[in-house]
């Protein structure tokens, strides 16, 4: 056989080669790409509170009239917030369901999406359906209730956290989560008002940053993440006083407060327990330490509650660990847990982890390693380190250590 006829064969069958991983890689993109499809479709439900208590719902809009925003972009800007408010509520057949979302906030998230989150990586808001009751009155099984504040994670808006905050609810808690303007990434204000996150607001640029530049950056924004819980606390202290609805007024235990946050939030709340005293139990969910409460500690019950780090090698990784180490080490004695969560994704922590569902995507992210844990199991798993950690401070006079961890979630896991 001949050098050119040799050759054209092997041309050949390298083209055929080249045309049949074409065609394979694009069937194979075809494939994830209306897999994505059918799941933003699909109708979902949240995972089913796992307490006895019915869970209502309610949306406030406070304003400060008395401080400014420092984070917002004109000068003298009042502080807003929007407040969402889960409780144990009165259940009954005629009571509506909540939407997951309002419909005009669900237009404005959704408006503030590009294209290929609004239309492949994310569900359809609207096919989402959570287990909360329209403002139905309070449980009349109790005179009052504790209080939990509730705190999204770097820019996320707090509805990111229903999972949680309704399996709080559902056992016996009033949670309160809030959205603030130039923060939150969109909130919507009477009148129809959107404000989006200003760029500089953003927690996760400090993170590109080192040093006490990295400093700066992270107190600039929690001075004003403290700032409105502090407010926070207070409002809710004038509601319980004189709700104008009638619906909270004298039941809530301000006595009873504790408090809890992902990522920046927790960042925050851990912060917020070092300052404030009516803080009487708080939690960490994998929120690095910033601020003033490296230094001087926590003198109150608090717990850290991580995703899996244990491939984790870099410096900061370290760094934030060691942080977390000394404030534990420093916190009252049996006060304090550390707790990690084996396998655990730190973005899977909201309501992610239960409306992620494809079973291409869920593969294609195992096999990356980046989920190691079912998403559902995780919120879980989350759900009863919190409502464990509260029970046994903000609940009765017999406190008690809580019982984590539990044979029924093998994979939390006690640090030392």
């Amino acid at each position: 056989m001949n050098a050119p006829i040799m050759q054209r064969r092997v041309a050949h069958r390298i083209f055929k080669c080249f045309v049949v991983s074409a065609v394979f890689c694009a069937v194979a993109i075809t494939t994830l790409l209306a897999s994505l499809w059918l799941e933003h479709r699909t109708e979902v439900t949240l995972p089913t509170p796992t307490g006895p208590f019915a869970v209502g719902r309610v949306l406030c809009y406070w304003t400060d009239a008395e401080t400014v925003d420092t984070l917002a972009p004109v000068p003298g800007t009042k502080r807003e917030l929007l407040v969402w408010i889960w409780y144990p509520a009165a259940g009954g057949k005629a009571t509506a369901i909540a939407d997951y979302l309002p419909a005009r906030l669900r237009a404005a998230v959704e408006h503030n999406r590009s294209p290929l989150i609004g239309t492949l990586l994310t569900r359809d808001l609207a096919k989402v359906h959570a287990h909360s009751l329209r403002n139905p009155s309070v449980s009349s099984q109790q005179r009052s209730y504790p209080v939990v504040i509730m705190r999204a994670g770097a820019s996320l808006e707090v509805w990111n956290y229903s999972t949680l905050a309704e399996d709080l609810a559902s056992h016996g808690y009033v949670v309160v989560g809030f959205d603030a303007p130039y923060r939150s990434m969109v909130v919507i204000l009477p009148g129809g008002r959107v404000i989006t996150r200003l760029p500089q607001n953003n927690p996760e640029l400090c993170l590109e940053m080192t040093g006490q530049e990295q400093e700066r950056c992270a107190n600039r924004l929690l001075g004003a993440w403290t700032s409105d819980m502090v407010f926070a606390l207070d409002r809710l202290t004038a509601l319980n006083a004189s709700d104008p609805s009638g619906t909270l007024t004298g039941r809530l235990d301000m006595s009873r407060v504790g408090v809890f946050g992902h990522s920046f939030g927790g960042t925050t709340v851990a912060e917020f327990c070092h300052e404030d005293s009516r803080c009487k139990a708080g939690i960490d969910v994998d929120g690095a330490l910033h601020g003033s409460v490296i230094q001087a500690g926590i003198n109150r019950p608090f717990m850290f509650l991580l995703s899996d780090h244990s491939r984790e090698s870099d410096p900061q990784a370290s760094e934030i660990l060691a942080n977390m180490q000394s404030v534990y080490e420093r916190l009252p004695p049996k006060e304090g847990l550390f707790v990690e969560i084996r396998g655990a994704n730190h973005f899977l922590f909201t309501d992610d982890g239960a409306l992620l569902k494809s079973r291409i995507v869920l593969r294609i992210l195992r096999t990356l390693g980046i989920v190691r844990i079912d998403g559902r199991r995780q919120l879980a798993a989350t759900a009863y380190c919190l409502r464990s950690f509260f029970d046994s401070w903000l609940k009765g006079a017999d406190v008690s250590q809580p019982k984590i961890p539990s044979s029924l979630y093998p994979e939390l896991q006690i640090l030392e």
